[in-house]
């Protein structure tokens, strides 16, 4: 494992590290590289698959809610420690941490809402750490262009979302569909739902219901068969006609375009976090190949061009990683900054692609085989550059606010 030159680690900093990284190394991978082998990715969620275990103990380690279990330290200290825990959970799988952390998203509406009924199904109830959330964003005509917000399709009243919820007295009536790519879609049992609210305003007159996906309506789609993180569960959401009470919308268009901001930089940050730790796993592993592959009579190591290949993987990932952890303590304790965000989200999901496709070179042809582990690396990093806003278009709205 690369040495961790973070200043000054406290005692509670270095238990999360450390517990993460234990779950990543003991739950996650094995688990990991289970269900990436499986065929068709509805066994992925099948009601024996090993998904479930971890879930289960991710839970029973303690680290199914860090945000609640340090909500007594300060704001710097709650972000060095998000900062560990993501790098960690992003080494051990990155389909995995994403499925995991977003299994809390719909958590962070219930609070900022505040109302009484919410919280105490979503928050307080003896079932509540038993839900899961997705964040459903996406839809069949709309990706990244729902984040879009500095840019003209934004406002265009002629650009109609797939998804709109209708008020109606003291209900909303939601109808359309989300798309293929809604992380943890069809497993989810609550959603936070981005939709639109006046369809005559463009994207920008959206809300955000937070919805109970076993009410009347709703349904869900196959599981989506796609190249990497495959053990990360995605699939369509379909609304029919769905009633909630108009208290479960808890943003309206007046905030929205605020949310979706807030919501971006927050993601990005943590995206960020997440692939340095799979580029750290590309380099690890990389290290630890060339140290026991032998070509020319000796270890590859000892040729000067693995050498200054694997010391130029060294760099970017310390450079990543330096950069999304700065991005981070300064928006803990600072107005957040989303351009910041998406240069951490940007670089370090290009870095750990790199990185691991180097890998996958160092290792030669073995690395492309499902043997060794760099292949499946290399194909979850080229998934992290288009999921939560492709990195074209971030880099768009990254550039509008400078």
């Amino acid at each position: 494992m690369l040495t961790d030159i973070e200043a000054e680690l406290t005692g509670q900093e270095r238990a999360v590290r450390d517990a993460a990284h234990k779950f990543a190394l003991e739950v996650m991978r094995p688990a990991a590289k289970q269900l990436d082998a499986l065929a068709d990715p509805a066994d992925v969620i099948a009601p024996n698959s090993i998904l479930w275990d971890v879930f289960k103990k991710h839970k029973a380690a303690g680290l199914n809610d860090i945000e609640a279990s340090t909500a007594e330290l300060t704001a710097l200290q709650r972000a060095r420690i998000r900062a560990l825990y993501s790098e960690e959970m992003g080494w051990g799988d990155s389909g995995l941490a994403i499925s995991l952390g977003v299994a809390n998203f719909h958590k962070t509406f219930v609070m900022m809402s505040g109302r009484p009924s919410l919280v105490d199904r979503y928050l307080k109830s003896s079932s509540a750490g038993d839900e899961i959330g997705c964040w459903a964003v996406t839809e069949p005509d709309h990706g990244s262009d729902q984040l879009g917000f500095t840019e003209p399709h934004f406002t265009d009243p002629s650009v109609r979302g797939n998804c709109i919820a209708t008020r109606d007295g003291d209900d909303y009536v939601i109808r359309g569909q989300k798309s293929a790519w809604v992380s943890n879609g069809t497993i989810a049992t609550v959603a936070a739902l981005f939709c639109q609210v006046d369809p005559s305003e463009g994207l920008r007159s959206g809300g955000v219901a937070v919805v109970p996906l076993d009410l009347p309506g709703v349904s869900r789609g196959k599981p989506t068969d796609k190249l990497g993180q495959r053990p990360l569960n995605q699939g369509e959401i379909f609304f029919d006609e769905v009633r909630i009470p108009a208290e479960y919308m808890v943003v309206g268009k007046e905030n929205y375009q605020n949310i979706v901001q807030m919501i971006l930089t927050g993601a990005n940050a943590s995206m960020g976090q997440m692939f340095v730790g799979l580029g750290r796993a590309s380099l690890e592993h990389a290290i630890g190949y060339a140290a026991e592959r032998t070509q020319g009579g000796r270890p590859i190591n000892q040729h000067q061009s693995v050498k200054s290949r694997l010391f130029k993987m060294f760099m970017q990932v310390e450079a990543a990683r330096a950069l999304a952890r700065r991005v981070a303590y300064y928006n803990a304790t600072n107005p957040p900054l989303l351009q910041y965000s998406i240069a951490s989200k940007v670089f370090c999901t290009q870095t750990a692609f790199d990185v691991s496709s180097e890998a996958v070179q160092i290792f030669g042809g073995v690395g492309l085989t499902k043997e060794f582990p760099v292949e499946k690396l290399m194909r979850d990093a080229r998934a992290s550059m288009i999921e939560d806003g492709c990195n074209e278009i971030l880099g768009l709205v990254g550039a509008a606010l400078l």
